[in-house]
């Protein structure tokens, strides 16, 4: 089954982003797939540096890297986008993805 890791801004949005990445979650998994959804990985409240490594860690294990509208402007989805490029991680917007 090919696994999904999301990747998408979260920092400085209004409830960190949660209710897109939920919702491509669901779409994702209606469709089939098994999706890693970043937001539910972290307890709120918990440093970003210690996030983004509990992230990367479970990107790592991923076939696809799924990104969301204004992932550009995020840190850490351009470390994600970064990574998921040098390890042949396959990467597609969400709007794209089916």
């Amino acid at each position: 089954m090919t696994r999904i890791y999301i990747s998408g801004p979260m920092t400085g949005i209004v409830d960190h982003n949660f209710p897109a990445f939920k919702a491509e979650a669901d779409r994702l998994r209606e469709q089939g797939y098994e999706v890693v959804n970043p937001a539910d990985l972290n307890t709120p409240g918990t440093p970003w540096e210690v996030c983004l490594r509990v992230d990367i860690k479970a990107l790592c294990d991923c076939d696809v890297l799924v990104l969301l509208p204004g992932w550009q402007n995020s840190a850490g989805a351009n470390l994600e986008v970064h990574i998921a490029h040098r390890l042949k991680i396959e990467i597609q917007y969400a709007r794209d993805f089916e």
